[in-house]
């Protein structure tokens, strides 16, 4: 016997409802647009570099000498493989022939430069120390770098004469002419420590086996390396 079981039928389930919200635009990164402005400014600084002018007009010729536009230069002075340069304008520069190092400006070129015509202003001292020998003072400099190491002013009412300095054993003596002054006071000795005094190791501060003093230079501006 076949019984037929009533068959519950249900109906299909309504869709749930959906929301159409529309989509988010696409953010872009708050960093994108500094990032492209960094990108355009790049070759125009490049080219603005490249474009302004050398300081002091410094250029080097094909064959790779050392000028400087509109200047001349008083004396050269070949010293540890750099060539030392002293300008009509009262600058020192310092080249290795590819480039060049440092400038240092004299005090008070425009007043005694133009007559005593740079004669005996760049003294080499050895050790790597450069005097710049000037009617107000006496810098030492170191050539690789153009650190000022020490000064040496000259006493008041004086004034040295760079073309009438001579060298002696490791030293470099410089006339101070002084109105109504002692012989003895009139001359100043340096080396590459500074000014040599009685309280120092003789000219040339080499005694083997025995440190130099400190130069007693009135004025020093950092310790001898």
């Amino acid at each position: 016997m076949v019984v037929d079981l009533p068959v519950e039928v249900t109906g299909a389930n309504p869709a749930a409802p959906q929301t159409t919200e529309p989509l988010a635009p696409r953010r872009i990164p708050r960093l994108l647009p500094t990032a492209l402005a960094l990108a355009l400014a790049v070759p125009v600084l490049a080219a603005v570099h490249a474009a302004r002018p050398a300081p002091y007009g410094d250029r080097f010729t094909a064959h790779a000498h050392y000028a400087r536009d509109g200047r001349r230069p008083l004396t050269v002075l070949p010293a540890d493989g750099y060539a030392v340069t002293l300008w009509d304008d009262g600058l020192v520069t310092a080249d290795d022939g590819v480039s060049v190092r440092w400038h240092r400006a004299l005090p008070a070129a425009a007043d005694w430069l133009p007559a005593q015509g740079g004669t005996g202003v760049l003294r080499p001292l050895g050790r790597g120390i450069l005097a710049v020998v000037t009617p107000p003072r006496i810098a030492g400099y170191r050539i690789a770098d153009g650190d000022l190491r020490w000064v040496v002013p000259a006493r008041q009412g004086c004034a040295f004469a760079p073309e009438r300095a001579v060298r002696h054993a490791g030293a470099l003596i410089v006339a101070q002419p002084c109105p109504a002054a002692a012989w003895t006071s009139q001359l100043i000795a340096v080396d590459d420590l500074g000014r040599i005094t009685p309280h120092r190791t003789p000219l040339g501060n080499d005694v083997h086996g025995r440190r130099p003093e400190h130069p007693n230079t009135e004025k020093v501006l950092a310790h001898p390396r």
